[in-house]
């Protein structure tokens, strides 16, 4: 069997413009793209609050990752990304909120900013979907 290369969309404006998927699935492997706080009306979600922000985006993380035919227990890293690293806890509440038995590897970072002023934070997850197991086939007889 071969592996097929899955794409996931948001729905973002952004996609299509930058020519990237929500989350892309091969095989076992899921990844999910850098995942702002925009709401369903494309507005922010959460000025100037990194909790609901961080909220948001594991929202829409957690959206892709079902759509890709994983969940967040399949979940094996995340990044989280903030403009202000000193807010490191309150995205970091948000996460253990999702992932307190989970426990994937977790790296957060500061960046300088991101595409749009009013995000806070953005976050990126990849998971590996247990592949069932595989019938054993019967001996052919000749």
């Amino acid at each position: 069997m071969t592996d097929t290369r899955r794409t996931v969309s948001s729905g973002s404006p952004l996609e299509p413009r930058i020519g990237f998927s929500r989350a892309v699935r091969t095989g076992p492997y899921v990844a999910v793209a850098g995942t702002a706080p925009i709401g369903d009306d494309g507005s922010t979600v959460g000025p100037g609050d990194v909790h609901a922000q961080t909220v948001r985006c594991l929202d829409i993380a957690q959206r892709a990752l079902e759509e890709a035919g994983a969940s967040l227990a399949d979940v094996v890293r995340t990044r989280i990304m903030l403009t202000d690293i000193t807010t490191w806890e309150e995205a970091a509440r948000a996460h253990g909120e999702r992932f307190a038995a989970v426990r994937p590897v977790t790296t957060f970072v500061e960046v300088s900013r991101f595409i749009d002023p009013a995000w806070l934070v953005e976050v990126e997850a990849d998971a590996v979907v247990p592949q069932a197991p595989q019938a054993s086939q019967a001996p052919q007889v000749l």
